[in-house]
């Protein structure tokens, strides 16, 4: 058993060199397949090559957790000193050296659960949704590359190590968001997720330096083992460089902007990396390492700021989207805010819990929300419409999880985002933050909970009630979701969404009924506050968008307060001259120099060539010139 966190993780490395390797290999049957045939028996292949490794990894997780995972939520929160797991040798270097150390504790052991779980449902969801696509066996064997380097990420037993498997994974994530590399802003979405992101990593690779120098060892529980000895200095500077890189991962506040435009990339992916568990790694780090970030009271305050702020930025954003996809992006920035918060209140208790259920909820509505983009054919809500009696399983699962999402019971968000308030509001009475950070948090953490109503409610009418706006369109170009006349997806498509609208409903009830009467019932009377407004002026006009509630608003939070617009003024314009500059002073003064230094050469030579033009009265006369003023020079002298 010490060995099946290093299976986990080596199960899907291997499927994805096997699916880029064999996949396409030569089949012979005697006789000629077309391309089109060619390409069906190389996506099955792929299909079985990733499928099965990530089964053995998702029992051997499963497995794990059996002794670990539910302990983390039902007790204190603190990480054992035993945990499942060995180290594999030891790397020297000039300074610290290198554990090579895999092990499954209480919060990996749980975390592991939720990556497997929620990469093999959208294995076997691709087979369908992606069925035709001809690079549909690089998509897998990215996906398995993707799952093992999370993995790495929640069994590392040392920083270092586990900082492998956050940039592989970051590597991965390019590589799926720009899948359907032909369209422009596909790729351009794929190249700002991998430049904002490792913006953040900067950052994080440095936190991990401060703390490991500090700690005298890069190992996770040595680390932890010496923080009650660390100065406060070297903590707080080692939490914010560590912060940096959770906002990119986790697309926190400043570094969010990359998500909602990284759901170019296919549904799938967006359930995978952008809901359940890329954007959980960065919640995971400062869990995993919270006694660290709870020595460091001004880095939780920095928290609670940005999480206050994302949380209710994003909900608002959410609100005025028309595309399907952009509101759950948006949604998830929102959700991970709230963990954020949780951490930032004191409790990592509360924020896993929630990260377990947001993850099974969210990919829950990733998935649904493929399926109904599969049916129509766009993403946009204004082309969608009385969906519910087409797509009733689709209908049923995405009501439960836009209820997980509004925090309603018995749904499992109504449990975990009910912890986080409480902790929140034990905050506000205990002091854990400053009074004022404290207040900004608990009360944008209200906000949010009658703008997630307002806006789950909005995507809900408007998806599945009202008139049918379904139009049939031709097939689409390669990149574009496909457009089928059946009444459902395909079963492949249909059996993870069913299978994972189970722990959507009922996961809240794992970590026990802990409810906090008071702050459940406000939550509960906001949420249906927020859809009850939505509801009202969506009766008024069924054809017009209840975004209009917003006003003046609308149009702010569409554009979600042009924070990309500042970006580009203060950044992106101002690197662009920059660039232009350069090249313009590359080309007119290194180039320039080289260029005349050539010309002068030439010019040279050819006042050379004047005298070297074969006539030989000139050289005889050049001669006699030259001794008669010798000659001349030398009686003069004498």
């Amino acid at each position: 058993m010490t060995t099946f966190p290093l299976l986990a993780v080596l199960l899907p490395f291997v499927a994805a060199f096997a699916g880029l390797l064999l996949s396409r290999r030569p089949h012979r049957t005697g006789r000629t397949l077309t391309k089109q045939s060619a390409d069906r028996r190389a996506n099955t292949r792929a299909a079985w090559i990733a499928i099965i490794p990530t089964t053995a990894s998702t029992a051997l997780a499963a497995w794990l957790a059996w002794g670990h995972g539910f302990a983390f939520l039902t007790g204190d929160g603190t990480t054992p000193a035993t945990a499942t797991g060995r180290t594999y040798g030891t790397l020297t270097t000039g300074g610290l050296p290198i554990s090579l150390t895999l092990q499954a504790d209480d919060l990996s052991a749980i975390l592991g659960v939720l990556v497997t779980l929620v990469a093999l449902a959208v294995q076997v969801y691709s087979v369908g949704y992606l069925a035709d696509d001809p690079r549909y066996p690089s998509y897998s064997a990215f996906i398995s590359l993707f799952t093992s380097a999370m993995l790495l990420v929640v069994y590392a037993g040392d920083l270092l190590v586990l900082y492998v498997g956050w940039e592989v994974m970051g590597l991965c994530s390019y590589l799926l968001i720009g899948h359907w590399w032909e369209d422009r802003s596909n790729s351009r979405a794929a190249v700002k997720a991998f430049l904002v992101t490792r913006l953040g990593d900067v950052g994080f690779l440095f936190g991990i330096f401060v703390l490991g120098m500090g700690a005298g060892s890069f190992r996770i529980a040595d680390v932890l083992a010496k923080v009650p000895g660390m100065s406060t200095g070297t903590l707080v500077t080692a939490t914010l460089l560590l912060l940096a890189g959770v906002a990119g991962k986790s697309a926190q506040v400043p570094l969010h902007t990359w998500l909602p435009d990284a759901m170019a990339g296919p549904t799938p992916i967006s359930a995978l990396i952008h809901a359940a568990t890329m954007v959980a790694a960065g919640i995971f780090i400062v869990a995993r390492l919270f006694p660290a970030f709870r020595a460091a009271p001004p880095t939780m305050d920095v928290l609670a700021v940005l999480a206050a702020l994302g949380m209710l930025g994003a909900a608002l954003a959410a609100l005025a989207q028309d595309d399907l996809k952009r509101v759950l992006a948006y949604s998830t920035v929102s959700q991970l805010a709230y963990m954020a918060g949780g951490l930032a209140a004191g409790s990592d208790t509360a924020a896993i819990f929630h990260l377990l259920t947001h993850g099974a909820f969210k990919a829950l509505l990733f998935l649904c929300a493929g399926a109904v983009i599969h049916h129509v054919g766009s993403n946009l809500m204004t082309q969608m419409g009385g969906l519910r009696r087409e797509l009733p399983v689709t209908f049923t699962a995405m009501t439960i999880g836009l209820a997980a999402l509004m925090g309603l019971p018995p749904a499992s968000g109504f449990f975990s985002k009910d912890a986080i308030l409480a902790a929140m509001d034990d905050a506000v009475a205990t002091g854990t933050l400053t009074d004022a950070a404290a207040l900004l948090l608990y009360g944008c953490a209200l906000a949010t909970v009658a703008v997630t109503g307002a806006y789950a409610t909005r995507a809900w009418l408007r998806t599945f009630f009202g008139e049918a706006r379904v139009v049939a369109l031709p097939e689409p170009e390669p990149g574009t979701a496909h457009v089928v006349d059946v009444t459902e997806a395909p079963r492949t498509m249909l059996v993870p969404v069913v299978l994972l609208a189970a722990p959507a409903l009922l996961l809240g009830l794992a970590g026990g009924l802990h409810v906090d009467l008071g702050v459940a019932t406000a939550g509960v009377v906001l949420a249906l506050l927020g859809a009850g407004a939505v509801y009202v002026f969506w009766r008024m006009d069924p054809l017009a968008d209840p975004a209009r509630l917003l006003g003046p608003l609308r149009t702010p939070c569409e554009q979600a307060f042009y924070v990309d617009h500042a970006y580009s003024a203060l950044f992106v314009r101002p690197v662009l001259v920059l660039a232009r500059l350069v090249v313009r002073t590359d080309d007119a003064v290194v180039d320039g120099a080289v260029r005349g230094s050539g010309r002068s050469a030439r010019g040279l030579a050819g006042v050379l060539r004047l005298a070297q033009n074969g006539n030989v009265q000139l050289y005889v006369s050049g001669l006699l010139a030259g001794v008669l003023l010798i000659a001349v020079g030398a009686v003069v002298l004498t």
